[in-house]
């Protein structure tokens, strides 16, 4: 279902043609042109109570109303309320009628919305596009037969056309009947030339394996529209199926350098490809979808499907500079789009370029200032540079900037606690853990490094032992929570307990860790188990020499 958002602008001039002669009307049908919906709420909330029987102020308070629901904005009242009373005051005005079952349809009131259309049929039996929602609420109620004599009605006095035709040849494939779906096609096709049924035939024949026939079709469509992208896209198809690459990327660059194709649609293509394909086609041909890719985004410089579709494409593959190099001049070109922002900075990230990060975060920072959050990545850039005091002091500004019980505050008290005691400042680190649990005394995170850095200091362990219940309670598969209890129980004597709890983590990514085979070692050793104890012992010197760890 679309948005009304989008309809808006294209149902507003009618009415506002309608009722030009009122300056109070035109004045809010320009506040919704310009999507100033709470402005347009406030004076049709006015005039409806000022002139009950003004059906446009109605309509107008209803789409408001509407608009408003769409951006989380509460406000009294309801929109289908609004716009009822202007089908009540003028049953003769179309859009009244059409926005308001559109609206229940949006709702998913779909009896209400059938009876609606229905109603409007009746009322303005040459408006076609009623006819086609009602058979698109049929279609997904499972009404067959209503939905195929709602095509019968239409071609009765509009006479068939490609949306009749291919909505009928949809419904027939949707009740198993291949063949009669097939012949409206082809029956249409032998009446009408049109390059849009010539690829559906073309389609058809090509899931039917019949890959000359589908070409044959594919090339009458282009006949008729050589650059028309649905039988470009699947006459490359043809030659794909049939392995004749050359000819299938040659194709394919057609279609991306096709303007009028739709770079969604493109995008889409060239995803599914590259999701589909076999890695060593993909590995195979790179440089020839490398080629469709940079076609396609030199046409669309600053459409987000295709500039994240390529970005995509090169981060998958393990080029994640150039990644970041396309996310980065996507941003540029686009610095309204805060997605696109996001992209260049996590991949600048996993480039492992901190500098750019940094740099690349603050301009997004400053063009955005109200997502605080972005700058935790300035946090990352830092930390990945050995820069902890810049950590810390990124972290108090993020502490000033968010509210002070905010997840931001939280992961900064929590990160601010780990640098801390990079630094050697314990009593700072104990001092932010601790701001950070007064925000959230159940954070996992907070709760283990605190608990481990007591364990490691051999004190306040009761305390430490509390805390680190309260992680695996939340999180009984971590295994680095489970090694970080288990060691506090061996700490405090209590190793019959503490080797189920390392038994737990061996299966759930222990034995990745050289620190916690060691300590599961360990344990064992004090419960006399010395052959098993050795096992695991020779395991955490291989993990640590694979790993650069420190351990006993």
């Amino acid at each position: 279902m679309k948005k009304f958002i989008l309809v808006l602008a294209v149902m507003l001039p009618c009415v506002f043609c309608a009722f030009a002669q009122d300056r109070r009307l035109v004045d809010i049908a320009q506040d919704m042109s310009d999507a100033q919906y709470m402005s347009a709420y406030t004076k049709a909330s006015k005039l409806a109570r000022e002139e009950p029987s003004n059906d446009a102020a109605w309509y107008y308070l209803g789409m408001a109303r509407m608009a408003l629901d769409m951006k989380g904005v509460v406000v009294k009242g309801d929109a289908a309320e609004y716009l009822a009373k202007a089908v009540e005051l003028d049953s003769t005005n179309y859009w009244y009628r059409d926005r308001l079952a559109a609206l229940y349809l949006s709702r998913g009131e779909t009896d209400a919305a059938v009876a609606g259309y229905e109603s409007m049929m009746k009322a303005f039996p040459k408006k076609t596009n009623t006819y086609y929602q009602l058979v698109n609420i049929y279609m997904q109620r499972g009404e067959i037969d209503k939905g195929l004599a709602m095509i019968d009605e239409i071609e009765k006095f509009a006479g068939k056309s490609d949306p009749t035709v291919m909505t009928r040849y949809r419904i027939l494939l949707s009740r198993q009947k291949q063949e009669e779906a097939l012949k409206v096609l082809e029956d249409y096709s032998e009446e009408y030339s049109s390059p849009q049924v010539l690829s559906m035939l073309g389609d058809h024949h090509m899931g039917m394996f019949s890959d000359s026939l589908a070409l044959a079709y594919y090339d009458e469509a282009l006949s008729l529209d050589k650059d028309y992208a649905p039988a470009l896209i699947g006459k490359s198809e043809v030659f794909r199926m049939t392995r004749r690459f050359p000819r299938f990327f040659s194709t394919l660059g057609q279609v991306m350098s096709n303007q009028e194709a739709a770079p969604e649609a493109k995008a889409d293509y060239m995803s599914e490809l590259t999701n589909r394909s076999d890695p060593r086609f993909l590995q195979l041909y790179m440089p020839q979808i490398d080629s469709v890719w940079n076609e396609a985004a030199s046409v669309h410089p600053a459409d987000s499907a295709i500039q994240t579709g390529k970005g995509v494409w090169y981060y998958r593959t393990g080029r994640v500079k150039e990644a970041a190099d396309i996310f980065g001049a996507y941003a540029k070109a686009a610095p309204e789009k805060l997605p696109a922002r996001l992209l260049w900075l996590q991949v600048l990230g996993e480039s492992g370029d901190y500098d750019t990060l940094e740099k690349a975060t603050e301009e997004a920072v400053r063009d955005f200032p109200d997502q605080i959050q972005l700058l935790e990545m300035i946090s990352v850039a830092r930390y990945n540079r050995k820069d902890y005091e810049g950590v810390i002091a990124n972290c108090e500004r993020m502490i000033k900037a968010a509210p002070k019980d905010s997840a931001i505050c939280l992961s900064a008290w929590s990160t601010m606690g780990d640098m801390y005691h990079s630094i050697g400042r314990k009593d700072k680190c104990m001092k932010a853990y601790a701001k950070a649990l007064k925000i959230n005394p159940d954070y996992a995170p907070v709760l283990n490094n605190y608990a481990w850095y007591l364990a490691l200091d051999g004190v306040r362990l009761n305390l430490a032992e509390k805390m680190s219940r309260k992680c695996i309670q939340q999180e009984p598969d971590n295994a680095t929570y489970l090694d970080t209890y288990g060691w506090i129980l061996h700490l405090q004597g209590k190793d019959e307990q503490a080797k189920p709890i390392f038994k737990h983590a061996m299966l759930y990514g222990g034995k990745d860790s050289a620190v916690t085979l060691s300590h599961y070692a360990r344990v064992l050793e004090k419960l006399g188990e010395t052959d098993l104890a050795k096992i695991y012992r020779n395991q955490a010197r291989a993990k640590a020499a694979e790993s650069n760890e420190e351990v006993e």
